[in-house]
């Protein structure tokens, strides 16, 4: 079993940054892939961005491209999310995911969840 827990989340007004991290505990040596998604509520779990575990390469919704960046330490089995000129639509909670497969930009194929961090862009 992999465990997460993110951390990072807050109140921010537009334009500000916010950086959120997930710490991975466990089996990660398991971990071939990780994933931020975001979910507001009735809306379906939305994907933002994942990062190859080994190689670092990375992909991104189109809505934060050039806004967000994915990065990870290995050494920490940490995972980042650093989110610049943040806009109120990125109002949402934000979930940490880890797969032991290939990259994918689809929620329902990561088995493990952190408990999510709310983030807030006030305008």
């Amino acid at each position: 079993q992999v465990q997460l827990v993110e951390s990072g989340g807050g109140l921010v007004q537009a334009g500000g940054s916010l950086r959120l991290s997930c710490a991975a505990s466990g089996r990660t040596f398991s971990i071939n892939a990780m994933g931020w998604f975001r979910q507001v509520p009735g809306k379906e779990r939305e994907f933002v961005a994942a990062i190859r575990w080994s190689i670092g390469n990375t992909r991104y919704a189109d809505s934060v491209k050039g806004r967000f960046t994915i990065s990870r330490d290995n050494t920490k089995n940490t995972v980042y999310l650093q989110m610049n000129s943040l806009k109120p639509e990125d109002t949402a909670v934000y979930y940490c995911a880890a797969r032991s497969d290939f990259l994918s930009t689809t929620w329902s194929t990561y088995p493990y969840w952190g408990q999510g961090t709310q983030v807030t862009v006030s305008s």
